[in-house]
């Protein structure tokens, strides 16, 4: 069987969001003074985000995404900025921007307000970059959806560069969370089972997931959710890598499991469809050449690498 190989920014194990280059700088969080001198030096850079998308600066060679502090209250973003961290010795903040300052940017040639899925799958981002975006979306999201304190709902404030808000009534101190999703490859012999939820693009197939519950562990939120989603049972669960996932604040835990039964029962609710997948298929779907039009999940997503991985040869 001959297949073609995809070219693609997210070679096997390093899907997108993983590759950080920025030293976060933590003890820099509580220093305002320093803070304000490094927003302030011409070093400094921004990602500006809006909802689901990124401000870019539309270059020559490529869309740029890390924007001048200049740049950046140009274009409409909102002061208080996020301290992301380092990188050779300058700061990157992350910034917002409201809905009627990215629509004065909608037909501009040099300004674009660019979905930012879209444009790490296409390549139009530097890889290494996309991990600074995932906070940068975040931790903005953040900010936007927990301005009231949910402890006696007066507005709280942003302090510790961003990444604390402090209600000024009750004293309450409010963090960032992250949402613990797991994502697995389930194995039957030489075979795979994978799904299909309504939202997925036509022929899309991919790995099964769910949000960790509270009090649960890795391993029986792996088999919680396969039995729920397909009623299959499993064991010998591992862990394989994980994933930030900006959307809006998520950490894929990826794993591999076992299945013990074979007869597939789907949970409707969750899924459209679920079904075994052969070598064959799956390698044909990864490389988008399955005669029925079929595939998998694309190299962006920590899903694709699963895959990949079990097709690689023992």
């Amino acid at each position: 069987m001959t297949t073609t190989k995809i070219t693609t920014p997210f070679p096997l194990g390093q899907p997108a969001f993983v590759s950080n280059v920025l030293d976060r700088a933590a003890h820099l969080r509580t220093d305002d003074a320093k803070l304000f001198a490094l927003e302030s030096h011409r070093d400094a850079r921004a990602y500006v985000m809006f909802r689901d998308s990124l401000v870019v600066k539309q270059d020559e060679a490529r869309p740029r995404a890390l924007l001048t502090i200049d740049e950046a209250i140009k274009f409409g973003a909102n002061p208080g900025t996020i301290f992301l961290g380092l990188r050779d010795g300058a700061a990157v903040f992350g910034m917002g921007i409201g809905a009627q300052a990215a629509e004065k940017l909608l037909g501009r040639s040099d300004v674009a307000v660019s979905e930012l899925r879209g444009m790490a799958m296409q390549g139009l981002l530097p890889p290494e970059q996309l991990s600074a975006i995932a906070m940068a979306k975040s931790m903005v999201n953040w900010h936007q959806r927990h301005g009231y304190c949910a402890n006696c709902g007066t507005r709280t404030a942003m302090t510790q560069g961003g990444w604390r808000r402090d209600c000024p009534s009750c004293k309450a101190e409010h963090f960032p969370r992250t949402d613990p999703v797991v994502i697995m490859l389930v194995t039957h012999g030489n075979k795979i089972l994978l799904g299909r939820q309504k939202q997925f693009p036509p022929g899309m197939w991919s790995c099964l997931a769910g949000f960790v519950e509270a009090a649960e562990t890795i391993e029986d939120a792996v088999r919680r959710e396969v039995l729920e989603e397909s009623g299959i049972r499993c064991s010998d669960v591992h862990y394989y890598m994980a994933q930030p996932w900006p959307y809006p604040s998520s950490l894929m835990i990826g794993c591999t499991a076992q299945a013990i039964n074979e007869d597939i029962v789907v949970d409707h609710t969750e899924l459209e469809d679920a079904r075994w997948f052969d070598r064959g298929e799956a390698t044909l779907m990864l490389a988008r050449q399955h005669a029925d039009g079929l595939t998998g999940p694309h190299p962006f997503a920590i899903a694709h690498h699963l895959v990949g991985r079990w097709l690689q040869p023992a």
